[in-house]
Formats: structure tokens, C-alpha cells, sequence
């Protein structure tokens, strides 16, 4: 068993090793090709108009609902250093991030946050440390539970992610997983919370909220907060 420990603590160094936005690059099996200009794309594979900061929830659902379903029992596993670690009921994936070779690493993990998801994107521009803030700061970390959403994060340790990345969810795709429905876009990965009927938008530049999620004050432990 400690030698098991040793390993795990060499893979989990190199999970995390720090990208721009602070956050964990995916191994070259998992990145996906985004579009060649950092222009936010008009249309996906799936067809249709991604939706923009200011829609509406109504228009963020349908949008998310026309994308191609893609096959769940394909994302209960996650990847590090060629080990497969099936993840139960837990879902992981990779999608794009709205940039080229930007993507943004997603999961859940019941233990670990009570099934909420939790993103890993690589911020165009990330937000600096809070003040007086101690430990490793995140910038790119998001955590959305439905009734909140957090940008940027204070993390001691990788979390659910130390059992590596998930598959990609192909553009035009979507993937759903208890109260939670995501799609895949070249803008960046939107997702949608049934029980609350919220979303968030997730891409370079930062979470954008949809439906009851308005911004909050933030508090010393992350970058940005919203709420219902």
C-alpha cells in the first residue's frame, strides 16, 4: 500500500501541474481542436445559434436540448498516466473552451462535493488571489450546484481530479447526468440544472450565469459567486 501511495502522489504531480490560468492540463489523448480564431462561432455541429449572455433561460435550455445525445456510459471513467478509473454513478468529460487548444475539464463526484460539477478551465484572463487568501489559488476552478456557481477557488489538494480527465464530449453533443444537462460548443461548454432552472456558460473568458443565477458578493475563498 505505500508503495500504491507513492504512485499516486508522482501521477497526482503531474495532473496538476500549472497551465496560464493555474489549472491542469489534459494529456494529449484527451484535448480537443477548437476553431482557429478566438471569435465566438455563430453556429455548431449540431446547427442553431449558441445562445449569448443575455438569453434567456428558455432559449439556453432548447439550445442545450438539441444537441446530440451522446452515450453516458461512456463518461463514467476518468484517465491519468494510462490508468482507467471507473467512476460509478460519476461522470467526467473534456470539452472545448473557446479558444485553440483550450478545453475545460469537468466532473462530478459524489463524495467529494455532493454530486455538484466541478470545471477546470484555462481563463484567457484570471482573476488574481483574494486578499489574505491562503493556500493554492485556482482561478479556473468552477463548481456549479444548481442553486450557486463559483469561479475560482482556493484548493489545497486536486479534488476529484486526481483521478485524472474524462473522455471528450464531442461539439454539438450533449450529456446528461442526474439533474444536469451539458452541451458542447466551440464558444465553450453550457449547462443546464433542471431542478433549479439555471445555467452557466463556461469558456476563456470566465462563467457567465443564466436563469435565477445572479452575481453575489464574493467571498475571501473564491474569484466570483452567483446565486439564486
Amino acid at each position: 500500500m505505500r508503495i500504491a501511495g507513492l504512485l499516486v502522489a508522482a501521477t497526482l504531480t503531474a495532473a496538476c501541474s500549472q497551465s496560464v490560468g493555474g489549472d491542469a492540463e489534459p494529456p494529449e489523448s484527451t484535448r480537443l481542436t477548437a476553431p482557429t480564431s478566438t471569435a465566438p462561432s455563430p453556429t455548431t455541429a449540431a446547427g442553431g445559434r449558441a445562445p449569448n449572455q443575455n438569453s434567456a433561460i428558455e432559449d439556453v435550455i432548447a439550445w442545450i436540448e438539441a444537441g446530440t445525445p451522446a452515450d453516458a456510459s461512456a463518461y463514467h471513467e476518468a484517465y491519468l498516466d494510462g490508468v482507467t478509473t471507473r467512476l460509478g454513478d460519476d461522470v467526467a468529460f473534456t470539452a472545448p473552451a473557446g479558444a485553440p487548444n483550450k478545453t475545460t475539464q469537468c466532473m462530478t463526484d459524489a463524495a467529494y462535493n455532493d454530486g455538484a460539477l466541478s470545471c477546470l478551465v484555462d481563463l484567457d484572463s484570471p482573476a488574481p488571489r483574494p486578499a489574505g487568501a491562503e493556500g493554492m489559488w485556482k482561478p479556473g476552478w468552477v463548481d456549479f450546484a444548481g442553486t450557486t456557481a463559483q469561479l475560482g477557488s482556493l484548493h489545497g489538494d486536486p479534488g476529484p481530479f486526481v483521478k485524472g480527465v474524462g473522455p471528450p464530449l464531442p461539439e454539438g453533443h450533449s450529456l446528461t447526468f442526474g439533474d444536469t444537462r451539458c452541451r458542447s460548443d466551440t464558444t465553450g461548454l453550457f449547462c443546464v440544472n433542471y431542478a433549479h432552472q439555471s445555467a452557466i456558460w463556461i469558456s476563456i473568458a470566465g462563467v457567465a450565469p443564466f436563469g435565477c443565477l445572479q452575481p453575489v458578493p464574493a467571498s475571501s475563498q473564491a474569484g466570483r459567486m452567483f446565486s439564486c
